[in-house]
């Protein structure tokens, strides 16, 4: 079931869910190709920050670099935020066969909407390392910072709290309304053929949605308190303490979302896990067929691999026929 297709999409994007046999509209595509690119980005930042807080918080690096890595460690942590947004309202309105989503979400428009995206988030960085008054050879990388004196970047974090804020409502929106709907129509209508599999893919829908919520709510409600220590100058220095560290702690959350990715699209996609768990037995079954023809004159016949990976049938195939409510989830 398009095989060709969804070969192209492996070798460019699994690591960010792309669901090569049921998403066939670019738009996702699109939006995934460079939420995997935003991930993969903000885990080459996390070794820096680990070797930083092992070695007694003590920056040995150039300090260029430290402002290079916490830049672009915030930067695909919001870029990754929007996208998922994105994905969220693009699921809801393909969910809602809306016929907005023709002309909003062509394939042309999200290729534009990551552009942009990616081009601010450029200028933003450019900007704050351009504009950074911390010179010298200090020890200190991620440290609490007084902003009293440059209020303009406490005011520049709070619209990017802000900006968090109004994506997570899109995204409670859209995977709450997609997950009652599918809940309504399966306790509606229990004898229809895919009653059990709309339940479990409201369910998804909503674990999708908490895990969301665990990863990031809670650093960016502390966020809100973090920043407003800073701009004021009375502020004791035990509450500074207990920020920071609570700061630290939550943060840790929201970079595991990263993490998290294509552990969870892996999980939740039963297309993607048929293709990657063929790949597997493929290359297992290659290696095996080497060993026993190196250790062996005679020819070995090699394992059948429909023996491992059964072949659809027609019980599949009729299933295939009807809709693919777990596509909506991601």
């Amino acid at each position: 079931m398009h095989s060709s297709s969804c070969s192209d999409c492996l070798g460019t994007c699994w690591l960010s869910g792309c669901f090569c046999e049921y998403i066939q509209r670019k738009t996702v595509r699109i939006f995934l190709i460079n939420l995997a690119l935003a991930d993969l980005l903000l885990v080459i930042c996390l070794p820096f920050r680990v070797v930083y807080h092992s070695n007694n918080d003590r920056w040995v690096l150039p300090p260029l670099l430290c402002t290079m890595v916490g830049i672009i460690f915030y930067m695909n942590t919001y870029i990754s935020i929007v996208l998922l947004g994105f994905i969220s309202v693009d699921r809801y309105l393909k969910f809602q066969r809306s016929s907005c989503r023709r002309v909003f979400l062509h394939s042309r428009w999200s290729v534009l909407f990551c552009g942009v995206i990616w081009a601010v988030a450029f200028v933003c960085g450019i900007c704050f390392t351009v504009l950074n008054t911390e010179h010298g050879e200090s020890q200190q990388c991620f440290q609490y910072k007084n902003l009293y004196k440059s209020k303009w970047k406490a005011y520049f974090n709070f619209a990017i709290v802000g900006m968090f804020w109004l994506v997570y409502g899109a995204l409670v929106i859209s995977y709450g309304r997609i997950g009652m709907n599918l809940l309504t129509a399966s306790k509606e209508k229990p004898d229809f053929p895919n009653a059990a599999k709309y339940n479990k893919t409201a369910w998804k829908s909503f674990f999708v949605l908490f895990l969301f919520t665990i990863c990031f709510v809670p650093y960016h409600s502390v966020r809100i308190f973090y920043i407003m220590s800073q701009i004021t100058k009375d502020t004791s220095c035990v509450w500074i303490s207990v920020l920071d560290k609570t700061n630290e702690v939550v943060l840790l959350l929201s970079a595991f979302n990263s993490c998290l990715d294509p552990v969870m699209y892996f999980l939740f996609c039963s297309s993607i896990r048929k293709v990657m768990l063929k790949i597997i037995c493929n290359s297992f079954c290659q290696q095996n067929a080497r060993g026993l023809n190196s250790s062996s004159d005679t020819p070995q016949e090699l394992p059948n691999i429909s023996a491992v990976v059964p072949m659809t049938n027609a019980q599949d195939v009729k299933l295939s026929k009807t809709p693919a409510t777990d596509k909506v989830v991601l």
